[in-house]
């Protein structure tokens, strides 16, 4: 089922990012200092790096400036269509970092940072979204730099909670960038 999901994403964003002007591919997504290109590159990284290079280090800092300098590296030196194939092409590439949930998240979440900076409006599928907050609430928001104490987070889409305190409700796809330090 998870993998199942992870394809249904991967191919349904392929098939966005197939639609995207030049200009659209240039304009800056929710991933702060990231165009839509280093983004897909990002995404598309473990694909062609199996040594997964972009994830050595010991500290945060550390794997997200390598993973930085990666996609920069790669967005400029990939097309694209290259960008867009190597997502489409590899829809069920096994590649998970940590788990299929992670690899899930991972492409939800980039999904988001590009299609909601576009101002796209995809929709992700409520049973996607729900994995990943699942996910990432509340272990992962400190990853994020998000301090979740004393906020609730509500789902106005799903059913779906998380914490206690203060009320945060938002739609589910906003709730995941809340976590992840977008919104």
């Amino acid at each position: 089922m998870i993998r199942d999901a992870i394809a249904a994403e991967r191919r349904e964003l392929a098939e966005v990012l197939a639609e995207l002007s030049e200009d659209q591919w240039d304009t800056p997504s929710l991933c702060e200092g990231w165009r839509v290109r280093e983004v897909v590159a990002h995404m598309t990284a473990p694909f062609r790096d199996p040594d997964a290079r972009f994830l050595r280090g010991t500290t945060a800092d550390e794997i997200n400036r390598a993973a930085d300098e990666l996609a920069r590296a790669d967005a400029a030196r990939l097309t694209s269509a290259e960008l867009t194939a190597a997502l489409r092409d590899n829809e069920r590439h096994p590649w998970r970092p940590g788990s299929d949930v992670g690899a899930l998240c991972h492409d939800v979440i980039h999904g988001l940072d590009i299609t909601v900076a576009l101002g796209l409006g995809r929709d992700v599928p409520p049973d996607r979204l729900r994995l990943v907050l699942d996910e990432i609430v509340p272990d992962r928001a400190p990853f994020f730099g998000v301090d979740l104490t004393g906020k609730r987070l509500v789902a106005t889409d799903l059913d779906w909670s998380s914490g206690d305190g203060e009320e945060v409700a938002r739609p589910a796809r906003e709730l995941v960038l809340v976590v992840c330090g977008r919104m």
